[in-house]
């Protein structure tokens, strides 16, 4: 079986930008790249889960939302960085979808698709509903980057110090 390392995507691998709509607004976190690019080389699959309720919300069109995921794969390819399975969760808050953090969905699915061993796996993300997502799905490590302490959590600055994390475990 596999490991992996779940990934939020805004303000966790991308610069966040609310209700991001247009590809132009991708900037890749600093140091993101390089963490990512360890991270494979030290075996684990990289999965991005990420709610993005802004179709259901009216802010933006899923033509809109599936341009922005091509331009980040890009800027990421282009690093050297490719994505084993990128889902998104395009429900409301409200929903209380299965698939919407922190209901553990995305995690399960991608799981069962790529045979991925929770126990030995991780998530990353900047929220605590990452966080609980990771710990419903049965990741062994769950990493909040915050610029402020989180009870329970373990909490760090950047996202090179989070694969830090992982990697030293």
């Amino acid at each position: 079986m596999n490991r992996a390392v779940f990934l939020d995507r805004d303000g966790t691998i991308l610069e966040h930008v609310p209700y991001m709509t247009d590809p132009a607004q991708v900037r890749l976190m600093p140091g993101a790249a390089d963490a990512l690019g360890r991270l494979r080389a030290a075996g684990y699959l990289l999965v991005i889960v990420s709610n993005q309720s802004l179709v259901a919300r009216g802010l933006g069109t899923h033509a809109q939302a599936e341009a922005v995921s091509r331009r980040m794969e890009e800027l990421f390819a282009a690093e050297g960085v490719r994505f084993d399975a990128i889902k998104y969760c395009f429900d409301p808050p409200e929903s209380n979808s299965p698939r919407r953090k922190p209901n553990p969905g995305m995690l399960l699915e991608a799981a069962a698709e790529l045979d991925i061993d929770l126990a030995r796996s991780a998530m990353i993300g900047d929220d605590p509903r990452d966080a609980e997502a990771g710990r419903a799905a049965g990741c062994v490590i769950n990493v909040l980057i915050s610029s402020r302490p989180i009870v329970n959590e373990i909490a760090v600055f950047s996202f090179p110090e989070a694969m830090t994390q992982i990697l030293n475990s």
